[in-house]
């Protein structure tokens, strides 16, 4: 097969949507089909990923607007794409499209120019990331208008990937009316596996006797990080030789280095800071920690609960859509209402740090659970899907043949009409779902 994905994030990028196209690709070529990656330029930055020279080979940089919003985030400029005449030349048999805006509207042109399938993956809760735009555009109207954007969107395809079970409940309750198929981003177990605490240990000061708490992604706004700092500082109050391990950079880390300071000194002292980590590094990381802690409620997945697992360290986390599919409750960590207090997630957290016959059981269940989203597994589904896909499609282009410049100005009209009706919606608070029968690619 020839695939095309478009994404909007991507390596040197740090964040879930690069590293699960980034998983994707690498185990579509892995599997020997050719592959094609669309993506905005992204300048240079500290804690950056570097691309593998390979890898980036298999690229098309669109010109973007980089750091928009004095984000780490890039925009690209979608028509620029019309100018690559190595998309054209690749001639995909089916376009895969990770957001559904920007190189996502572009990715919608494409598969209708070219009378390909087009499929969407639901990554993220785009009403939960509306704080990256302009304060002046804000608001619960915003947050309207890009859900709705999303459902739209993923009616104009032929299928659409749910990372997890909660988000396809979600986007069908919301009015998606096309196939949709659960396939979450897979983790490399065994490579997980090669991490050595002794290395994170050594590199942190992070002495043998202590037990290390650990949290791995990126640190911004929408992780419900000052929750995690309140609760992370009570319970390194009540366990002395506790230790935090925080991994990752953002601009939500000097509000959590802020609430740990005003813990007190012998708080903050006890919060170790890594930035960004990948290979090697990040291995070791989790590796050395003997709890893992997430409070997010805005995921599609919890890959990091997963990579955790798989290091067989168990996780105490809210309940919350992606979550709830890894965290089980009682067996591979503890799973709280998201109406948790601090003070609750503190006490559950505390009360596993001093049992460490129950860790060792959980960590056991942790590494089972990480077994069974493997990306060999992952990978496989994802592809029988794209063939049944594929099949499907030329069936019914043989049966309905169009010019493809009828399709191309279609496609036009449904992105505009798409993004009008939206808006239209948000704006009465009352968001009428369009309910296509015959899907666009």
């Amino acid at each position: 097969m020839r695939v095309a994905h478009f994404t909007n994030t991507f390596l040197p990028h740090v964040g879930g949507v690069a590293r699960a196209v980034q998983t994707i690709v690498e185990d579509q070529r892995r599997a020997h089909h050719r592959v094609l990656i669309v993506a905005p330029e992204f300048v240079d930055s500290p804690g950056q990923t570097k691309v593998p020279k390979n890898l980036e080979r298999s690229v098309v940089r669109i010109t973007a607007f980089t750091q928009y919003n004095d984000s780490e985030f890039s925009v690209g400029v979608p028509l620029a794409t019309t100018r690559s005449t190595r998309l054209a030349e690749f001639r995909a048999d089916l376009i895969h499209s990770h957001h559904p805006f920007l190189l996502g509207d572009t990715a919608l042109r494409e598969a209708a120019s070219r009378q390909v399938p087009l499929v969407f993956t639901h990554h993220t809760l785009y009403e939960h990331y509306t704080h990256y735009l302009p304060a002046s555009l804000q608001g619960e109207t915003l947050n309207d208008f890009a859900a709705e954007v999303a459902t739209r969107y993923a009616n104009r395809c032929a299928a659409v990937f749910a990372p997890s079970e909660s988000i396809r409940d979600l986007i069908r309750a919301r009015g998606v009316t096309v196939p949709i198929h659960v396939v979450p981003t897979g983790i490399d177990c065994a490579q997980i596996a090669t991490g050595r605490a002794s290395r994170a240990r050594t590199r942190y000061h992070l002495p043998r006797h202590v037990t290390v708490i650990g949290h791995v992604g990126r640190l911004a706004d929408e992780k419900n990080l000052p929750y995690l700092a309140a609760a992370l500082a009570l319970s390194l109050a009540q366990k002395p030789t506790a230790r935090a391990l925080i991994v990752g950079e953002g601009p939500a880390r000097e509000e959590m280095a802020r609430l740990f300071a005003a813990a007190g000194p012998a708080i903050a002292m006890r919060v170790v800071f890594t930035g960004c980590l990948s290979g090697p590094a990040l291995l070791d990381a989790y590796a050395a920690m003997d709890l893992f802690v997430f409070t997010s409620t805005s995921e599609t997945q919890g890959l990091v609960l997963a990579e955790a697992m798989a290091a067989g360290t168990p996780v105490i986390a809210l309940d919350a859509s992606g979550v709830r599919e890894v965290v089980s409750d009682g067996i591979n960590g503890r799973l709280l209402a998201a109406d948790s207090s601090p003070d609750d997630f503190a006490r559950a957290l505390t009360s596993a740090l001093r049992k460490p016959s129950l860790r060792a059981k959980w960590a056991h269940a942790a590494i089972a659970t990480a077994n069974s989203l493997n990306r060999e597994k992952t990978s496989v589904t994802l592809l029988a899907h794209y063939a049944e896909i594929i099949a499907t499609h030329r069936v019914s282009t043989l049966a309905l043949p169009s010019p493809p410049f009828l399709d191309r100005l279609a496609a036009e009209g449904h992105i505009i009409a798409d993004k009008t009706g939206a808006l239209f919606g948000a704006l009465v608070g009352s968001v009428p779902h369009v309910a296509l029968t015959h899907p666009l690619c």
